[in-house]
């Protein structure tokens, strides 16, 4: 019998037949990430309820020598969460369980699998609110969005994922658990080293579930508005006190949603940029400001990734840039000569771009092209998406080589047999 006969069988013993996937039918949605660009393939597709099942699983892998790709809900748009070289791929779907809020800690304890949306629905019936929300929040999960460190559109006013973990239980690389979710609100106990596991992106252990901060919201009301601009840094003088949400979008974006969705322009008036604001205060605008009311607008901007995948196979970057330098970075990418469209969306409070390419004939010399901008304005070339294999080289050539030496320590001290996500950062 040989090995990969063996492991599969034993993974199957673990955590039952119906949960162990080979078939190439059954495991296609796990080996493709959700932007379509990278496939890779699967030994097998393993499916643990429970934390001790992760365990067995993570050791049986070690023992056989067989790598393993930690998996949420595949929203990822990097190829950080799809197998690559037949890797095992660990799904934590099955990990969706959800404890009863805490009121007195204002948190809650969930699994690694419970996806946003499931989530924020279970703040919402206690009159609370999770912090960080996506487009994607249907699909997207707790363990996910803590191992990307995920952001999305409120973090100018609530913050990005690390700010609401309060504890992690994670399973390493060797099948030993370690927990800080039943903890007190505070405690100054030596370094958190936990915390090393948000935006780790599998890499250093698998992460099963995480006690999250919970917030009361704000009882102001709050306004929706779509503002025309010229620039973008029309767009940063209008942010001020009570700023809840700050995105924009280009005029090619908003032509493709209203095509896609069936929509009506928003509002008079063709300009180069468009941005949605969520505030509870006043803004100063002049009174011809080119600008509509409706708490609705959000559908525009949350459509524009969905309607960018239906174009076709998109190249997908997320940069940030000096605030000072973002509009010269939107002429610079459209001056490039790089064949295709090209739609500019973000969040402009963080001077953060997606930068999204469709029908390219070499999308790797247009992600090198755009990557190559970034760095030449003091850009960053991952703000919010991570790192994954997408971007492994730059990641290598930008970062300061103490830093990745740092994280070359920590990687060979947590998983010396390099079996978690091996081709994410490393590879």
């Amino acid at each position: 019998m040989s090995p990969a006969v063996d492991l599969v069988g034993d993974l199957r013993e673990t955590v039952g037949s119906a949960q162990v996937l080979t078939d190439p039918d059954l495991t296609i949605g796990y080996v493709r990430d959700w932007t379509g660009r990278w496939t890779g393939n699967t030994t097998a597709v393993v499916r643990p309820g429970s934390v001790e099942e992760v365990q067995r699983v993570v050791r049986i892998c070690q023992e056989a020598g067989a790598p393993l790709v930690p998996q949420g809900g595949n929203t990822g748009l990097v190829g950080g969460s799809i197998p690559h070289r037949g890797e095992v791929l660990l799904s934590l779907r099955r990990l969706d369980w959800l404890r009863p809020i805490e009121h007195d800690t204002g948190s809650v304890i969930a699994g690694a699998g419970v996806t946003l949306g499931t989530l924020q629905a279970h703040a919402r019936k206690e009159g609370l609110v999770y912090a960080v929300d996506l487009a994607s929040r249907d699909s997207a999960t707790v363990g996910g969005t803590i191992a990307t460190n995920a952001g999305g559109a409120f973090v100018v006013s609530r913050g990005d994922t690390r700010r609401q973990v309060r504890g992690l239980e994670v399973v390493f690389a060797d099948g030993s658990v370690v927990s800080t979710i039943e903890t007190l609100p505070k405690v100054s106990t030596g370094p958190d080293l936990l915390q090393t596991m948000i935006g780790s992106e599998g890499t250093l252990g698998v992460i099963t579930s995480a006690r999250l901060h919970l917030s009361i919201p704000n009882g102001a009301e709050h306004m929706v508005m779509l503002i025309g601009a010229d620039t973008l840094a029309d767009g940063l003088r209008v942010m001020g006190p009570g700023l809840r949400a700050i995105e924009f979008f280009d005029r090619a974006c908003l032509e493709a949603v209203m095509e896609h969705r069936g929509l009506v322009r928003p509002i008079q008036g063709d300009f180069p940029f468009y941005l949605l604001v969520e505030t509870t205060g006043n803004l100063d605008l002049e009174e011809s400001s080119p600008a509509v009311v409706d708490r609705s607008l959000w559908v525009y901007r949350e459509s524009i990734t969905e309607t960018i995948n239906g174009l076709g196979v998109p190249l997908k970057l997320d940069v940030a840039l000096p605030f000072d330098r973002m509009d010269e970075f939107a002429d610079a990418v459209r001056a490039l000569d790089a064949p295709g469209a090209i739609f500019l969306y973000g969040h402009l409070a963080e001077g953060n771009f997606h930068v999204n390419t469709v029908g390219s004939p070499d999308p790797d010399r247009a992600s090198e092209a755009i990557l190559g901008l970034v760095v030449s304005m003091g850009g960053a070339i991952a703000s919010e998406h991570g790192i994954g294999v997408a971007k492994t080289g730059w990641w290598r050539r930008t970062t300061d080589p103490g830093s990745i030496e740092l994280a070359r320590r920590v990687k060979e001290a947590l998983d010396p047999n390099r079996i978690l996500n091996p081709q994410v950062f490393w590879g």
